[in-house]
């Protein structure tokens, strides 16, 4: 029986790989997750213990600070501190328990501000990044290098994947802090239900990206950690031990405004808050590899935007 840790359960990236894990056959009582009052990751000893005392054969790491360009601009040392010690306390707490696979899940907004469209896993750092998310980019950057690094020197069997922009039920729904589409939802919707005339969404709604649903993601991960080892190491290089998870395809945040809207049958105006940071202009990646695993985005984006309308409702 193998143990598979969760780590950051609560959050939509792993909650939803819960899910799917359970849909997929794996027994319930394989599955461990903890708390943050449970199990604090930035908290070396506590990591080191918690891995010492559950006997732990699989990791999903799925624990992150995350939030959107806004909150990434407002409190980088946050974003920055919290990833690494989180990423380094688990990765290396896993190898000294001997943990036999470990899949890293951290994003594709780790690349270059500016570079060749679709981006390939060859692009990381080799150019600046977006200065808005620096220093959550520089965290995961690390953690990636740490991956590779186990993997090269120790030869142990860790991965990573990149997920693009991820939405679905189970998303923190908060206009200042939150993600693009649940910021959304959320701003939409109470502009619906109050009557107001406009919504004034951030930035110029120039910026292009790509929106993969949290059920389509999950499944990806699940992919990636259960893939041939000789199938995984053919789509990796030595220092690159990491896959895109996205759509391949991309579209305005214009767009994906009026299609939100139209889920949630929001008639009024939608004006643009230009003050706000647009981020990077241009983010779409080359999903190739992933593809080469088997595994291929299956929900349509207003698909997803419906179902997660209508989780949104249901907690309200």
């Amino acid at each position: 029986m193998t143990k598979i840790y969760v780590a950051g359960h609560t959050g939509l990236v792993g909650s939803t790989i819960v899910r799917e894990l359970l849909k997929g056959g794996t027994p319930e009582q394989d599955i461990v997750v903890r708390t943050h009052a449970e199990l604090d990751l930035t908290r070396q000893e506590q990591v080191e213990q918690f891995f010492r005392e559950t006997a732990i054969g699989q990791v999903y790491f799925a624990a992150a600070q995350v939030g959107g360009v806004v909150a990434n601009d407002r409190y980088p040392a946050d974003f920055i501190y919290r990833n690494l010690m989180m990423q380094t306390n688990t990765i290396e707490a896993a190898r000294q328990a001997g943990v036999t696979r470990f899949l890293m899940i951290g994003s594709t907004c780790i690349y270059p501000r500016e570079t060749a469209q679709p981006i390939a896993e060859s692009a990381l750092m080799t150019g600046p990044l977006e200065a808005t998310n620096e220093a959550y980019a520089v965290a995961k950057i690390a953690g990636l290098q740490m991956i590779a690094s186990y993997r090269r020197q120790l030869g142990l069997d860790y991965r990573a994947v990149l997920p693009c922009n991820v939405y679905g039920p189970g998303d923190r729904y908060n206009p200042e802090n939150g993600h693009v589409v649940a910021g959304m939802i959320q701003r939409f919707h109470t502009a619906k239900i109050n009557g107001l005339p406009a919504v004034a969404v951030w930035g110029t709604g120039r910026p292009r990206r790509e929106f993969l649903y949290s059920e389509d993601m999950a499944q990806g991960c699940i992919t990636a950690m259960t893939a041939d080892p000789e199938q995984w190491n053919r789509i990796v290089t030595e220092r690159q031990a990491y896959v895109n998870l996205s759509t391949g395809t991309d579209i305005t945040v214009k767009e994906l405004a009026e299609t939100v809207a139209s889920v949630i049958g929001y008639q009024g105006q939608i004006g643009w808050d230009t003050a706000r940071p647009d981020g990077t202009l241009l983010k779409c990646t080359d999903n190739t590899k992933m593809l080469a695993l088997g595994w291929q985005p299956r929900t349509s984006l207003r698909q997803g935007l419906q179902q997660t309308y209508q989780a949104y409702l249901e907690i309200l």
